[in-house]
């Protein structure tokens, strides 16, 4: 059996080896792959269900049949250069702690951008003479940026990898950074427009990366937290956000003053973003030698080099409990979002002159969900009840939400930060438990992409939350405003009761290789899943893959 225990680096001086993936050499020092001690895979076989096995099935294959060129007829395997050198060896690398760090750190960086104008939005209202509206779009423009280049992105992932993926990113989060710089004279607005457009391009490339770093380089029992301390990056960066800019830009009337304390915060993050784009370049890797976990070793086997986008998206739209997760994800980030970019503007009502307070409230909301989403991410890797959590913690997510709207105009802010601080535990605590259990639902299929449609849906609810919750706090109040997102938050949690656990990748990593055969995987990853349906009622539960085999002979 394999021993996928994160700690695991070599025992007896041998790689632990994957008996799914287990590796003969024949006298002529070629390498052939078994799939099960009893059956194996014929060259020749293809996933299409019209193609059958080749009759002479033996329990030693073709010497062509190498790890990296597994299902190679089927147009489901992986090119051997773009794989781990061995497929069979299943370890954890020392570096992936470094790796999620530093890429949870450039988020950060890339976050803090965001909402950095939204945190004191009065104070660049005033410095630029530009309308509210126009201080939100600094933060919109973050959202709408993001739907139109996620099919280009993920295609540059999947065709160029992480590591450009990722240096793509910090490069134009610093550049957007320096831009802004230009910008500290009242009448050079669409500068800073033009910087805060560069770092909006910039997240693309590091919205939907957490699921997809923690499936490369993590261990099955390790990936949701190591999620968790990626979408962590992102949330610290919102926390500083909301802290920093009240303290270093304050208001005051002076606008060469001001325009002084706007450049030292302006000086500082550009410093933070070049000396974390350095440090991609140095510390940054591609994928460790060895696949960290079964599922991973069993994806890198079945991708195909040529495999089409489009097909992609219309195999995870035809996941009715995928399609319903992207709704709900959006609902709740589209909330989250919201709320941070007006949060200024609804304290500042009820409580004037109180931009500290104000900051620190969206601090301490994204405090309580960064613990929360740690906390979620220890959890699922121990329980691995994604269904069960992900519906609890959206359940007590409309719970804190309606608690926070009967008591935001109370008059006491010790109050607010309570309830906001409740709220946020489980709102943005709740980010990671989406990416994760939208990798459980789509496996085999890219991280990349089952994240990066959940953030294209959050952007979507985010950019409409934000104008419609924004025009009615204007015209009706703050009660209305978060009634307007408590009914949404609401139907959110109804809609995620629906959702089934199917946890795909959970089945690939049982230790049993027969729980979840090549031939499975093959058949899902073509389509075949009437085929795939009708075999498995024919075998029947307790089949096994001889069982498949025999009935496609």
């Amino acid at each position: 059996m394999v021993n996928e225990d994160p700690n695991q680096q070599e025992q007896n001086g041998t790689p632990a080896q994957d008996p799914a993936l287990r590796v003969d050499h024949s006298a002529s020092g070629h390498q052939s792959v078994s799939t099960h001690p009893s059956v194996s895979m014929h060259p020749s076989v293809s996933a299409h269900p019209s193609v059958s096995i080749h009759p002479a099935v033996s329990a030693r294959p073709s010497s062509s049949a190498h790890p990296s060129m597994l299902a190679q007829s089927g147009g489901l395997a992986r090119p051997s250069s773009s794989c781990p050198e061995d497929l069979s060896v299943i370890k954890v690398s020392k570096r992936r702690w470094v790796v999620v760090l530093l890429f949870s750190c450039y988020s950060m960086c890339n976050a803090f951008q965001w909402i950095q104008y939204g945190s004191i939005n009065n104070i660049f209202m005033h410095f630029y003479g530009v309308s509210a509206f126009a201080i939100d779009w600094l933060s919109m423009c973050y959202m709408l940026t993001y739907i139109p280049l996620l099919l280009p992105v993920a295609w540059l992932l999947e065709k160029f990898g992480l590591r450009t993926i990722a240096l793509t990113g910090s490069a134009l989060n610093c550049l957007g950074a320096w831009v802004k710089l230009g910008s500290l004279k009242p009448h050079l607005f669409l500068v800073t427009v033009l910087g805060q457009i560069i770092c909006s391009v910039a997240q693309v490339f590091i919205l939907g990366m957490p699921s997809r770093i923690a499936s490369v380089w993590f261990g099955a029992n390790e990936v949701s937290t190591a999620c968790s301390i990626a979408v962590f990056g992102n949330q610290l960066g919102i926390a500083i956000g909301f802290l920093v800019p009240p303290v270093l830009v304050p208001n005051i009337e002076d606008q060469d003053k001001l325009a002084y304390h706007i450049s030292i915060m302006f000086y500082i993050i550009g410093g933070v973003a070049t000396l974390l784009f350095i440090l991609v370049i140095i510390v940054f890797k591609e994928k460790p030698k060895h696949p960290p976990s079964r599922a991973q070793s069993l994806s890198y086997a079945l991708a195909s080099p040529d495999a089409s986008y489009l097909s992609s998206i219309v195999r995870l739209f035809r996941n009715l409990n995928f399609v319903l997760l992207v709704i709900t994800y959006g609902l709740n980030a589209g909330a989250f979002y919201a709320l941070s970019t007006l949060l200024n503007r609804m304290v500042i009502l009820h409580y004037p002159g109180e931009e500290v307070n104000a900051g620190r409230i969206g601090l301490t909301i994204v405090i309580a969900g960064m613990l929360g989403a740690v906390i979620s991410g220890i959890w699922l890797d121990r329980s691995k009840t994604y269904k069960e959590t992900t519906l609890v913690v959206y359940i007590m997510t409309v719970v804190g939400m309606v608690v926070y709207t009967l008591t935001l105009n109370l008059g006491h802010l010790w109050v607010v930060f309570i309830t906001a601080g409740t709220m946020g535990f489980f709102m943005t605590g709740y980010l990671p438990l989406g990416f994760e259990f939208a990798v459980e639902l789509t496996y085999p299929e890219s991280e990349g992409m089952s994240s990066g449609l959940l953030n294209v849906s959050a952007q979507v609810f985010g950019i409409i939350f934000t104008i419609s919750q924004g025009q009615i706090i204007d015209n009706y109040g703050t009660m209305p405003g978060n009634i307007f997102l408590c009914v949404f938050l609401t139907l959110g949690a109804v809609l995620t009761a629906f959702i089934r656990a199917d946890l795909r990748r959970q089945k690939a990593n049982k230790e049993t290789p027969e729980n979840v055969s090549m031939w499975e995987l093959a058949l899902l990853r073509a389509g075949s899943q009437a085929l795939f349906e009708d075999v498995a009622a024919w075998v029947g539960p307790g089949g096994s893959q001889s069982g498949l085999v025999l009935w496609m002979l």
